[in-house]
């Protein structure tokens, strides 16, 4: 055999893929063995929806955006202004 033929069969991930058992990773196998002899709580995925606190409108947000880009324009032709151009 050639030497790219063992390159090519080393590699084979299709083999690899099609592999009938497939053994878990460390970090899942160590998980497991935790969880056996001490089951994690269950845990919601997302938070509660009564603390997410108070949200604002978006015309709010935008006004406010729009307030601080106004803002920065008017710092720098004031800015420009002082320097003498």
């Amino acid at each position: 055999m050639s030497e790219q033929d063992d390159w090519e069969r080393e590699f084979d991930h299709g083999w690899a893929d099609s592999a009938p058992h497939k053994e878990p990773s460390a970090r899942a196998r160590m998980l497991a063995a935790r969880w056996k002899e001490n089951p994690p709580d269950s845990a919601r995925f997302r938070g509660d929806p009564e603390h997410t606190g108070s949200r604002r409108s978006s015309w709010v947000s935008t006004a406010v955006v729009l307030g601080c880009v106004a803002a920065v324009i008017v710092l720098l032709g004031y800015a420009r202004l002082r320097n003498g151009y």
